[in-house]
């Protein structure tokens, strides 16, 4: 767990300054920031230790999507070509579950702790995952060469964390929570394993590309710049990151979602 709590440090102090530098560039440009401060009303977690202010995001409520560890795997598959993906772990799909303690009944017994734990984890790699996908896929609607640094510069370090975050779900426990029945199931044991499943393998599996006449090639995956913007903002909709917030805040961010999608490299 401490080696997990420095790991989220150290990516969330990435994220900020990803945040801070994008909002000085934009001001830099003549552009407005964007500011989501007037969204920060989600309850804060009542754990001892939790801070008590406003949140955008909530992360008590979570549906994790686990295709992502199947993805990465696939050898003959490729979202871009519309396949789909199973499940590394089915029961974090199929319901809402907390990836921090809600409050100080979280903390025990111990497998309900480390289910919150491991449920961290595996929700790390989907947004990481989505990271690593959403910079090369907006980059090629770029026309600044300058802006495209910035996307090409700052997109390598989503990568970093999505295959750091891959590296520690792989080490997550396999468990029952006994206050809600979520099953972690043993992924290099029957019914699966292999190199689908197999937790000590982080290295994204050559696959399809372009086009099924391709020799197989490694590659981040998906990269279709088609939606991408959109894409992402409601895979984390579905995600359940935004239980609670208003209507404005959805409107806000469909809006910049769709501009993103609707830029045109000249």
């Amino acid at each position: 767990m401490g080696t997990w709590t420095s790991i989220f440090h150290d990516n969330t102090d990435d994220e900020i300054t990803h945040a801070a530098f994008l909002n000085a560039y934009l001001a830099s440009k003549g552009a407005n920031r964007v500011n989501l401060d007037q969204f920060r009303t989600l309850p804060s977690s009542h754990a001892t230790g939790a801070r008590q202010i406003g949140r955008l995001t909530n992360l008590m409520q979570l549906t994790v999507d686990t295709s992502w560890w199947t993805r990465y795997r696939s050898d003959n598959k490729n979202p871009d070509f519309g396949d789909t993906f199973q499940q590394a772990i089915p029961g974090l799909f199929a319901g809402q579950f907390p990836a921090i303690p809600r409050s100080n009944a979280d903390l025990s017994p111990p497998r309900h702790l480390q289910a919150i734990a491991n449920t961290a984890g595996f929700h790390f790699g989907f947004i990481e995952q989505g990271g690593t996908s959403l910079y090369p896929s907006l980059a090629q609607r770029v026309t600044d060469p300058e802006v495209l640094r910035i996307l090409l510069s700052l997109g390598p370090t989503e990568a970093m964390h999505f295959q750091t975050w891959h590296d520690k779900a792989g080490n997550a426990p396999p468990l029952t929570d006994p206050t809600n029945g979520l099953t972690f199931p043993d992924l290099n044991a029957p019914p699966f394993g292999g190199e689908e499943f197999q937790t000590n393998l982080i290295m994204p599996e050559p696959t399809i590309f372009l086009r099924r006449t391709f020799p197989i090639c490694s590659i981040v995956r998906p990269t279709n710049t088609a939606g991408a913007a959109m894409a992402a903002l409601n895979a984390l909709t579905a995600d359940g990151l935004f239980i609670g917030q208003t209507p404005a805040f959805f409107t806000l961010l469909t809006h910049l979602a769709q501009r993103a999608d609707a830029a045109l490299r000249m």
